[in-house]
């Protein structure tokens, strides 16, 4: 009878440890996983703001082709009510120049610097946009886009006016005296 019983405790033993098996290798399955989230520097996030803004600039002055009579204008020497001269090239350059250079020094310039650039240059942007769609009749991708071009400025200012601060190290450091 001893036999019997040790073989039966036995049984018994290795059915929990397949039982146990079962149930690991069912709530692994069904497990939910937690993705991996990678806490990005501010300046990357600046960085991609001013790429996404030069993104949204381009897309509309390319969109803007197929507007009836856009094209004609600009084979008679005329960019909206403005003749085309190189005055006016030049000044459309140095303006989407100004976005290009913020992605760069945006990664580039030390933090303190870099946090009232960003600031600055965002704010003058701002009317600049606005006044890029004023007497625009019922275009509605280009107040669209305004309005999306307004909201990474305002990221691009709100990250950089709240750009974390670290303590610096010689505040922590005792002052003591040679006495």
């Amino acid at each position: 009878m001893h036999a019997s019983a040790s073989s039966n405790a036995t049984r018994e033993l290795e059915d929990v440890k397949v039982m146990e098996k079962e149930k690991t290798m069912h709530a692994s399955r069904h497990a939910t996983r937690e993705l991996e989230d990678v806490k990005v520097h501010v300046k990357l996030k600046l960085a991609g703001l001013w790429a996404s803004v030069m993104f949204m600039f381009v897309y509309v002055d390319v969109i803007g082709f197929y507007r009836p009579g856009v094209i004609k204008a600009i084979l008679a020497g005329f960019m909206w009510k403005f003749e085309i001269t190189q005055t006016v090239l030049l000044a459309g350059m140095a303006l989407m120049t100004i976005p290009s250079l913020m992605v760069f020094l945006s990664l580039a310039l030390p933090a303190r610097a870099n946090r009232w650039t960003n600031i600055v240059v965002a704010s003058l942007f701002v009317p600049a946009s606005i006044f890029n769609v004023i007497g625009e009749p019922g275009v509605f991708y280009f107040w669209g886009a305004l309005i999306v071009e307004l909201a990474l400025l305002a990221l691009v200012i709100r990250y950089a006016w709240t750009w974390p601060a670290t303590e610096s190290r010689s505040a922590s450091v005792p002052i003591t005296s040679a006495a």
